[in-house]
């Protein structure tokens, strides 16, 4: 049994050390795939299709419009530069607006979703969501708040075979990121909570409807609201 026990903390020790070390990493280098990337790349295998490309680009914050990132937070999370991974507030609102919506809003912060996309898997379990909010505290921890909404924008999923916004700008608007519009970032960011199904190339009045709703937060939190992270 003594053994066991050192056997388990050894393990977990050695568990500590890669995860910390990984994000560590991430810290200062750009991560070259993401577990959602790889995860399309086997079922674009298993599904016939071979090595499925995808256009993911990585480009630094100041290379990409400000506009970019204010939509992305006004769309996804409002309290970003308040929250320490949890936005705990959302979550109540959530619940309580959960009861009267045919469509269910999640309300995981930009720093759980940029966990989930780098390391961890899709489906909804208890386990995985665990393992999200230890990989939400690390980067918290150990990244500035422009970091993780760094890498989010360059790993978020913005349609189907599309990741990162420098992917998304070129493929839908045939410019570089740091070119965006307004409303090209406001329809970019209302895509975001399902991109398998919110077509930017195609917008359908749902996804219309959201970009309005998306410019008019930005109008809100205001130009500023993101300088000094």
């Amino acid at each position: 049994m003594r053994g066991l026990l050192r056997a388990l903390r050894y393990a977990l020790l050695i568990l500590l050390a890669v995860t910390v070390g990984a994000v560590l990493v991430l810290r200062w280098l750009p991560p070259p795939s993401t577990s959602f990337i790889l995860q399309n790349r086997i079922a674009a295998l298993r599904a016939g299709y071979g090595f499925y490309p995808y256009p993911y680009r990585w480009v630094d914050y100041e290379g990409i419009a400000p506009v970019m990132a204010l939509a992305v937070v006004a769309a996804e999370d409002q309290r970003f530069r308040e929250h320490h991974g949890l936005d705990l507030t959302g979550i109540r609102q959530a619940i309580r607006d959960n009861q009267y919506r045919n469509r269910p809003r999640g309300a995981s912060t930009i720093t759980q979703q940029t966990a989930k996309n780098l390391f961890l898997w899709r489906s909804q379990t208890l386990l995985r969501k665990g393992i999200e909010l230890y990989f939400t505290g690390l980067l918290e921890l150990l990244w500035p708040k422009q970091r993780i909404l760094e890498v989010y924008l360059n790993v978020a999923q913005f349609g189907g075979s599309v990741f990162g916004v420098e992917a998304a700008a070129q493929t839908y608007f045939n410019k570089p990121a740091a070119a965006l519009t307004r409303h090209e970032a406001a329809l970019l960011a209302a895509a975001l909570p399902s991109p398998s199904l919110l077509r930017v190339d195609a917008p359908s009045d749902y996804l219309r409807q959201r970009q309005r709703w998306v410019l008019n937060q930005m109008r809100l939190l205001g130009p500023g609201y993101l300088q000094g992270l």
